[in-house]
């Protein structure tokens, strides 16, 4: 295991190799898995064959046996997804517990997103995010709070070692490791974007039905709308 561990975001993060972190979002313990970094994507970015679907899972008995419900406002996201296409998504990170610069100095840039420890965005990483999935990061607490570069997912969802560590802060005693409550993923950091602010999001038309701007919106991972990925990224490029 790593020496230390930095904390990431809100209620999920994620972590480097030789260096542990957690945020309330996730912890993050040793960085498992690695890619090297692709070309900056767009919302139709390159497809990756998922490690184990959710339905190879189901087969052979193990994972879970089928998705859990979505609440009807994620269907707008071509949630349960039906293809193999990217879906895009937005990840909190408090920047003083794991920052885009962190992630950017991980080793392979790449790092474990752990910590999760919200049922719905446990959810959206073991049903619904795949390889070859894109992310935005976005610092959480601080000011100003706004997306700050793209990651991709480079390992599908695997149990999430800190909820087994009963003197970590993100230990979960009800939590078997024969049937894990809780997931993480791996992502890789493929580039930086200029500052988006929260404020700034809610100003820009196309937006208006982003999760992330909605009045008491607070999950820590949430989707994101193939054109909402795309507005998104062209204010991200601008210098």
């Amino acid at each position: 295991m790593a020496a230390a561990r930095k904390s990431p975001a809100t209620k999920g993060s994620a972590k480097p190799a030789a260096k542990t972190k957690s945020k309330q979002g996730a912890t993050h313990g040793t960085k498992r898995a690695a890619t090297k970094a692709a070309a900056p994507p767009s919302a139709k970015g390159s497809k990756g064959k998922a490690q184990s679907s959710g339905a190879a899972k189901a087969k052979s008995g193990k994972g879970p046996p089928v998705p859990a419900p979505l609440a009807p406002r994620f269907f707008r996201y071509q949630l349960p997804r039906h293809d193999d296409a990217v879906r895009h998504w937005l990840l909190k990170t408090e920047p003083e517990s794991f920052s885009w610069n962190d992630l950017e100095r991980a080793p392979d840039r790449t790092t474990c997103w752990d910590g999760v420890r919200n049922f719905q965005a446990r959810n959206f990483l073991r049903d619904h995010m795949r390889l070859g999935d894109l992310a935005f990061i976005y610092h959480s607490n601080a000011e100003p709070t706004a997306i700050v570069g793209i990651a991709r997912v480079v390992r599908e969802s695997y149990p999430d070692p800190t909820a087994f560590e009963p003197n970590h802060h993100h230990y979960d005693p009800k939590s078997d490791p024969a049937n894990p409550t809780w997931v993480m993923v791996d992502v890789q950091a493929v580039e930086a974007l200029r500052p988006v602010s929260l404020g700034e999001l809610r100003e820009t038309p196309g937006l208006e039905g982003m999760e992330l701007v909605q009045v008491g919106s607070r999950l820590s991972i949430t989707p994101v709308t193939a054109e909402e990925w795309e507005i998104i990224v062209r204010r991200g490029r601008e210098r």
